[in-house]
């Protein structure tokens, strides 16, 4: 079991189990959503998440995807997709511990900036390791 929240304190939630992935993505929306150059992600089973405090606010980037972040501080706190209704993306920044689940693999490299170093132990996607084919 792990816990974790926005800056403020606001939003909390709980994760239990592994997760399905563990992702570090370096598309243009996740720079765009958090203002990083790349953002570390941890999938779980939806049924392995639950919010503890608060509830964050959705912003909806296109049809099927929400960024959610705390409308008291703006930490972007995770991520749903439609196409991926049993999913929750955390994001491992977040996390009270956010060593405890790595990133297993780099998503996303077509669009990742230039100049941005690249960890060389993991295996790299071009896209997306969960949703390439959508």
């Amino acid at each position: 079991m792990s816990e974790g929240g926005c800056l403020c304190g606001a939003v909390r939630y709980r994760v239990t189990g592994e997760p399905v992935a563990a992702t570090l993505c370096h598309c243009g929306s996740c720079r765009r959503a958090s203002g990083g150059t790349n953002v570390a992600w941890a999938v779980f089973e939806k049924d392995k998440f639950e919010w503890l405090a608060g509830e964050p606010t959705a912003y909806s980037s296109s049809p099927g995807i929400e960024w959610l972040f705390c409308d008291k501080c703006g930490s972007l706190v995770g991520y749903r997709r439609a196409s991926r209704p049993d999913h929750m993306d955390i994001t491992t920044g977040t996390l009270d511990d956010p060593g405890r689940y790595p990133p297993t693999v780099e998503i996303w490299l077509e669009q990742r900036i230039g100049w941005e170093t690249l960890h060389p132990e993991l295996p790299k996607c071009q896209q997306s390791s969960l949703n390439a084919n959508e």
